[in-house]
């Protein structure tokens, strides 16, 4: 046997591979139209788009995942097939920090899949507002970074909001400077969203000091700005460098490596169990003495570790706060349940903003 007959073979056996994907393909879509179908039948208001469904089989994809592919990899191209599954049953709209290009709309494409619409939205209040009315199914916003801390805008939506928490998105950001301008030394401007100036804010020194530095409210805006203006640069990501076709003058400019924006998906259902879950509150204190530790007790008596606490004005008074807690578990888990039990008792305002499946993307 020939090379030559040996790769023609080896084709051959590619070809008939992708003839067998394609129609277990079509024959899962059927799959999801019938359950479609079904859920109509049963509840016309009925949610097709399952969080807790859809991280337990991602999951599962990852742990039986023997290889060549890496896990994540294939678990990415399974969430791709979800998207398009899901799409035959309900096309869904997201609600996403605008304009085009942003990070958190390559945060909502991570989550949901490329067979969503994605819906820019001006600002944090009105993707909440979106979702609220009904005009989007969901809205994915920023919560925290992992160098600058936490989205104060958003944390301060969830003191009115009805809306849920019913997932969560992970992403390493990557900032790179764009420009049309082809030499570093010809950029007297830099457009970014505060947050992203503050995370390159050691490069920026480093090589652009006689730069001046303008902040603008997203870093597609910048890329805009930059797309049009001669001598100005953005700094942004690679779905704005594409959307508005500048050139990568220098690339991973962010001070920290490890740098990671946490998003969080809000709807107007809850999400059951997923095996793997986090339940975030709202609470706050009672005027008394050891009134935080009141509050932190009740988890630590059940067992529940704390992954995260931040603190905000109440608006109701000076010096009063609210108190945003990450706990790992559900709210339907038994011991969170005693534990909220607890916890109710002991504090002012108890508002469970939601229990949602752990990042698994």
């Amino acid at each position: 046997m020939s090379e030559q007959e040996s790769l023609q073979q080896i084709r051959a056996r590619i070809d008939a591979l992708d003839t067998q994907i394609q129609e277990l393909i079509n024959q899962r879509a059927a799959a999801a139209q019938a359950v479609a179908q079904i859920k109509q039948a049963e509840d016309a208001d009925a949610f097709f788009y399952r969080p807790e469904r859809e991280a337990a089989i991602l999951r599962t994809i990852k742990r039986r995942n023997t290889g060549p592919m890496g896990s994540e990899e294939m678990a990415r191209l399974f969430r791709e097939i979800m998207s398009a599954c899901l799409a035959l049953e309900l096309p869904l709209r997201v609600a996403f920090l605008g304009p085009a290009g942003t990070f958190t709309q390559a945060a909502a494409l991570k989550h949901f899949g490329h067979s969503v619409e994605t819906v820019p939205m001006h600002s944090i209040p009105d993707i909440f507002r979106e979702v609220q009315s009904g005009n989007a199914h969901y809205g994915v916003v920023p919560v925290e970074n992992s160098t600058e801390g936490v989205i104060n805008h958003t944390l301060d939506m969830f003191i009115s909001s009805s809306l849920s928490i019913c997932g969560e998105v992970m992403m390493r950001i990557h900032h790179h400077l764009l420009s049309l301008e082809s030499d570093l030394g010809k950029i007297e401007r830099v457009y970014s969203h505060q947050q992203s100036l503050a995370q390159c804010r050691l490069w920026l020194d480093r090589n652009l000091p006689q730069a001046e530095q303008i902040t603008v409210g997203s870093n597609a805006e910048a890329a805009r700005l930059a797309g049009k203006e001669s001598g100005s640069a953005a700094i942004a990501g690679e779905m704005a460098a594409e959307l508005y076709q500048l050139k990568g003058l220098a690339r991973n400019i962010e001070d920290e490596p490890d740098n990671t924006t946490r998003f969080l998906v809000v709807g107007r259902q809850l999400a059951s169990p997923s095996g793997e879950d986090k339940t975030t509150l709202m609470c706050a204190t009672r005027n008394v003495a050891g009134g935080l530790n009141a509050l932190l007790t009740p988890l630590a008596r059940h067992g529940i570790s704390m992954s995260r606490i931040e603190s905000r004005p109440s608006r109701q008074g000076n010096w009063d706060y609210l108190f945003f807690i990450d706990i790992n578990g559900h709210r339907d888990d038994e011991n969170v349940q005693q534990a909220l039990s607890a916890l109710e008792s002991e504090s002012r305002l108890l508002k469970v903003l939601g229990s949602y499946p752990n990042a698994v993307l």
